[in-house]
Parts: C-alpha cells; structure tokens; sequence
C-alpha cells in the first residue's frame, strides 16, 4: 500500500466508477483495476462493491477513505508547517453565518486584509450546521458559528453574544405572546442555522404549529419579504438595527430564554494552527 495507490482508490471511491477514475487520473483504465485488486489483495478485504452503474463502497472501503483522506490531509499539513516561516501568507478560507458575516465581519476582514495582504483570504457563508461540518471535513479553516459548540474535536472562542427579535412590517401590533402570530407565516434560513433552531424551541413551548414556513437563502431576501408583509422572521438585533431606524421594519422583544445566542469562532484542536490563522484569531480580541 502506498500513496499512488490510496490516490487511486480516492479517485475511485469519490468518483464511483472505474472509468470516471481513469479519466480523471489519464490512466488506462485496466491499470485502475489492477491497483484496486492489488490493494484489495494487500489488505485481504473488499472495498467496492461492483454494479452495473460502478463501484461502491464497501463497510470497510469507507474505513479506509476515512483513512486515506486523514492521511492526505495530514501530508497537506506538514507542507504548510515546512513551509511557513511565520510570515502571514497564502491561503485563508473563513467560514461564517451570513449574519455574522454582514453586520460583524466587513471592519475585521478589512483590517486583517490590510495588515496581512499577502494572505489569500476567503470567506464562505453558510449555516452553523454546515460551518461546523466545513472545519470538521477540513474544508474551512476557521468559522464564525452560534454557539456554544462543545464539540471535542475542536476548539471554540467566543466572540459576541447578541440579542434576538422578532421583525415584522411597521403595521403590525404589538406581539405579546407566539399566539399573536401564530396565523402569519414564518420566514426562516435554511435548516441548520442556529437561528431557526431557537425560533422551532420557542414554537415547541409555546404549543404553537406555525401556518407557513417559507426558506430563504439570503438575509437581503427575509428583510425585502418581512418588510412588504409576506410574514415574520427571527434574526439578531444587530443586522436590523438601520432598518427598524428607517422605518422599513418592526422589532418585538423575545423571552430572555429564546433571545440570547453566542457567536463563536471555531477551529480544529488537531490542525496545525497556521501563522495566517494565529493573527485573524489576535484580531479577534482587539
């Protein structure tokens, strides 16, 4: 066993196919089949399963691609620590909610771009469920998620704890319970994110089934949605503060128990930290 041929058994795990590997990696496709049986062989189990579509894996082919990509990842590791010279450079990629990354993050990236500009920085927003998973998969080297985490596998650093209301037109009553709005219909992100989990708990204790719920992919979406009476939405205080000051939306205070939600930044515990990494993680408390 050795890499060339755990490459090969990657390629084809991700791929499915025998063919599509050979394609991808320009090799005759018989050699693909021979290195797989010789691995096969080498490790006295079947890691594919062959059908008519391709391959699939096997119980014990997902134990070695579990394996195969700790053990990519960790030869990806060791460059960047040969490599680094603890000057700030190449690649970043920050994971982040979308809320975070509107109302919180523009001052610190710009900050960061200008003390670091050798770094390539990169940030991707998506829920807490799929940042969490970003670092875990070593796909994004840090994230700004809700917390707290409490994950073992990674380390957490909180950020800011904000405040949570509920936004409506600028017609609407006054909401004293979730039974005033129980007929509207609620306007969410995408399952995963943090703020729609504290919405569905509210819901769950107040004994409430909403009428609609309607997903939204962007902020800018749920904020031109709420503000022209489609329904409510449930969001940090923060990212609605100009609209509730213009006239565009309504904020109504939440229970303190459904309010409160932490944002931390989250990285590996096992990942060698990289100097790129250490100053955006400084800057986080200045």
């Amino acid at each position: 066993m050795d890499l060339h041929t755990l490459k090969i058994f990657q390629t084809v795990a991700k791929l499915g196919s025998i063919s599509q590997a050979a394609r991808e990696l320009q090799y005759a496709q018989s050699n693909i089949t021979m290195k797989i049986q010789q691995l096969e062989s080498d490790l006295q189990t079947t890691l594919f399963h062959r059908h008519n579509r391709g391959t699939a894996l096997t119980a014990k082919g997902s134990m070695l691609l579990t394996y195969t990509e700790k053990i990519f990842d960790l030869i990806e590791e060791t460059k960047s620590v040969m490599n680094d010279d603890q000057t700030p450079c190449g690649p970043l990629i920050i994971g982040s909610m979308e809320t975070t990354a509107a109302v919180r993050l523009p001052a610190l990236l710009s900050k960061y771009h200008k003390d670091f500009p050798d770094v390539d920085l990169t940030l991707k927003t998506g829920s807490t469920e799929q940042n969490i998973q970003g670092v875990l998969q070593y796909e994004l080297d840090g994230a700004f998620v809700a917390g707290p985490i409490e994950h073992p596998e990674l380390i957490e650093k909180e950020v800011i704890e904000e405040e949570l209301v509920l936004i409506t037109d600028t017609i609407h009553p006054p909401i004293s319970s979730f039974k005033d709005i129980q007929t509207r219909t609620l306007l969410v992100f995408h399952a995963g994110c943090s703020y729609r989990e504290k919405l569905e708990q509210w819901l769950r204790q107040e004994g409430v089934i909403p009428k609609k719920i309607m997903e939204f992919g962007t902020l800018d979406a749920i904020v031109g949605c709420v503000s022209a009476g489609l329904g409510v939405s449930m969001v940090p205080q923060s990212v609605v503060t100009k609209h509730v000051q213009d006239g565009i939306l309504r904020q109504h205070s939440i229970p303190n128990l459904y309010g409160k939600v932490k944002t931390v930044f989250i990285y590996r515990k096992d990942k060698y930290v990289p100097t790129s990494l250490l100053k955006f993680i400084d800057l986080l408390s200045h």
